[in-house]
């Protein structure tokens, strides 16, 4: 009498399921650096860029010009960022990569163009030619502050965000399939059939629904 072994057959692993924790990290990385990002380049924007002083008549005048006066262009990008990240999550695809490279160049023109205004003189000479009404006047003991570095940071920030974007955009989540309509008919309701006169439950619970026991189906 012959004996058949019993001979252990592998099983196939189940598919690795995606990386949804590190989704859900690069997600909120992303979230958190561009909206972060943002806020710093238009908080810092409107902050004191330069400072200096203007001759007028045997006095000095003191002047001061503020990140709008310099360059209006980080805090428009800045704008532009944000529109983008909400939009990484509305489009699929190579559309999400098109917006995505969108939210990282508006990071990098608000850093860059920040870090231009950081010595900048244009506006304060602006101001100075018409406080004295002397086109060829000059501001005088120029200085600059902090805040058209912290403007760059911010940019960074979103360029950043940018890049995460980028490079995770694809396993991140869209918006809700219920928001759009997929063509897919819905399921009727039943029709309710008539209720049974010899089943006075049946009766009540169609009195309570408003319905009229005595009409045919």
């Amino acid at each position: 009498m012959g004996y058949v072994s019993a001979v252990s057959v592998p099983q196939p692993r189940a598919a690795s399921a995606p990386d949804s924790a590190g989704s859900r990290r690069s997600l909120g990385a992303g979230l958190l650096l561009g909206a972060a990002g943002a806020t710093v380049v238009l908080l810092a924007s409107g902050q004191t860029w330069a400072e200096g002083k203007a001759a007028v008549g045997g006095g000095v005048l003191p002047l001061s010009a503020d990140g709008q006066d310099v360059t209006g262009l980080p805090a428009a990008l800045a704008v532009v960022g944000l529109a983008a990240l909400v939009a990484v999550f509305a489009v699929r695809r190579s559309s999400r990569l098109i917006v995505a490279g969108l939210l990282a160049l508006s990071g990098l023109g608000a850093g860059i163009s920040a870090f231009a205004g950081a010595s900048d003189r244009s506006a304060l000479d602006e101001q100075a030619a018409q406080t004295t009404g002397n086109t060829s006047a000059t501001v005088q003991a120029l200085s600059h502050t902090a805040w058209p570095y912290v403007t760059a940071a911010g940019g960074l920030l979103i360029l950043l965000a940018g890049l995460l974007a980028l490079r995770y955009g694809s396993r991140w989540p869209a918006m809700s399939g219920r928001y759009e309509r997929d063509g897919t008919p819905r399921p009727r309701r039943a029709a309710r059939t008539a209720p049974d006169p010899d089943r006075p439950e049946e009766l009540w619970k169609a009195l309570d629904r408003g319905e009229d026991p005595t009409r045919e189906a």
